[in-house]
C-alpha cells in the first residue's frame, strides 16, 4: 500500500519528525533509517533496545495517529499517478493488499480513498508473525485468494517488499517513484501510467 497505492512516505517522515521532536530526539537521519522498517525496529533504533513491548505499542500508535492526521486532507492528491484508473481497468482480476502497515492505516487509506472495493482481502502487518522481508504475508494472501504464488504479480516499492515477494515465488513490478536502487523485480516503473509497466503486462497475456 505505502509507496504503491499512496505516496505516503513524506507524511510518515513528517509524522516521525514531529513525534521524535516532541520526545526530544534527533530526527535528521530518519528518512534513510525508516524505509521498509516496522515501527518496533525504528523505535528501538532511536530509543534503544530496552523499550518494553507496551511502550513500543503505545508510541507506535501515537505516531501512526499523527500520520493519519497529517495525510487526511492530502490523501487523494497523494495517490500514485494512474492507480485509481489502473484498479478500475483491472477490476475483474482478484487482488489483495499485503502491507507491513498497521490495520488502522490500511483501513484508513482504503476507506477514505474509496479503494477498498477493488480488493478481496487487505492484509496488514498485525495479521502475520513475520513482516517483510519474510514471505509470510504474501503466502497468506495466496492462500486466501486460492491462487498459486507463481501466478501472482506483486507491486512493491521497497527492497524489503521485493525480497518478500520473490521469496514467496512471485513476480514483482517495482514501483520506483523515489528512484532508489532496487533488484529482483521483473520490471520497473515510476507509477501506473508508465509505458514500461503496460508493455510488460501485455507480454504476460
Amino acid at each position: 500500500m505505502d509507496g504503491v497505492i499512496v505516496d505516503s512516505m513524506p507524511y510518515h517522515v513528517r509524522a516521525w519528525e514531529v513525534y521524535l521532536e516532541r520526545q526530544g530526539r534527533d530526527a535528521q537521519t530518519l528518512n534513510a533509517r525508516m524505509h521498509g522498517k516496522h515501527n518496533d525496529e525504528l523505535l528501538r533504533d532511536v530509543f534503544g533496545s530496552e523499550l518494553s513491548i507496551e511502550d513500543i505499542q503505545r508510541m507506535g500508535s501515537e505516531k501512526e495517529a499523527l500520520y493519519r492526521e497529517l495525510i487526511e486532507t492530502e490523501l487523494e492528491a497523494s495517490l500514485l499517478p494512474g492507480v485509481r484508473q489502473f484498479l478500475m481497468e483491472n477490476s475483474l482480476i482478484p487482488k489483495a493488499v499485503a502491507s507491513n502497515a498497521e490495520a488502522a492505516n490500511v483501513n484508513f487509506v482504503l476507506d477514505r480513498a474509496e479503494l477498498g472495493g477493488f480488493f478481496l482481502h487487505a492484509l496488514n502487518g498485525q495479521m502475520v508473525k513475520y513482516g517483510k522481508p519474510h514471505p509470510e504475508i504474501y503466502l497468506k494472501a495466496s492462500e486466501l485468494l486460492e491462487i498459486e504464488p507463481k501466478d501472482w504479480i506483486v507491486f512493491e516499492d521497497s527492497q524489503t517488499g521485493i525480497n518478500a515477494a520473490v521469496a514467496a515465488g512471485m513476480r514483482v513490478i517495482a514501483i520506483n517513484s523515489h528512484r532508489t536502487s532496487l533488484i529482483g523485480q521483473a520490471v520497473e516503473a515510476d507509477h501506473f501510467l508508465d509505458s514500461r509497466l503496460h508493455k510488460w503486462l501485455e507480454e504476460q497475456t
